[in-house]
């Protein structure tokens, strides 16, 4: 009886957890600038003591030739120190184009990569933005996963990005 009922709890648990979102809102603002070029940003999960990171995303210039683009990412310079320089780019999933000016919105689900693997905890989302000719920043939202009622994170940042919002459903 006792087994049975660990079993229904742990099933109900993963079932709550498989609902879950994050949806992450990133304004890339249009600078008054003699030469500009679109950033390129990472964006990952790290445990709240800065442990473990998962990566959410990671936009460069994919199309450049002979994957030249991949040369520059060590400008984004937490994120590869930490990371970047682990992975063989392109990374299914993970990789894809610079962004131009805008808002732009990437949502995930607790169900399916990269954030089935997060255990309920403390974290912070971490976005950092690097542009040739440009500069970096870094910007960080803390959170606790699985979210137990609808939540909003915000960061705001001074140049190379705007205002970043991180809203998890359950």
């Amino acid at each position: 009886m006792r087994l049975l009922i660990s079993a229904a709890l742990t099933t109900l648990a993963a079932s709550s957890s498989l609902a879950s979102e994050a949806t992450i809102s990133i304004d890339v603002p249009q600078l008054d600038v003699a030469e500009y070029h679109k950033p390129y940003v990472a964006m990952w999960v790290e445990q709240a003591d800065g442990g473990k990171i998962t990566n959410l995303a990671v936009w460069y210039d994919v199309n450049h030739k002979k994957n030249e683009g991949t040369k520059w990412l060590k400008d984004v310079r937490q994120w590869w120190r930490r990371t970047g320089r682990e992975l063989a780019l392109p990374v299914d999933g993970l990789s894809s184009p610079t962004r131009a000016p805008g808002t732009h919105q990437i949502k995930f689900d607790s169900a399916s990569k990269p954030l089935e693997g997060l255990t309920p905890g403390k974290y912070q989302l971490v976005i950092e933005a690097a542009r040739e000719v440009g500069g970096r920043e870094l910007l960080k939202i803390p959170f606790e996963w699985p979210p137990k009622a609808p939540a909003t994170g915000e960061a705001k940042g001074e140049r190379e990005l705007g205002t970043v919002t991180l809203k998890l459903t359950p």
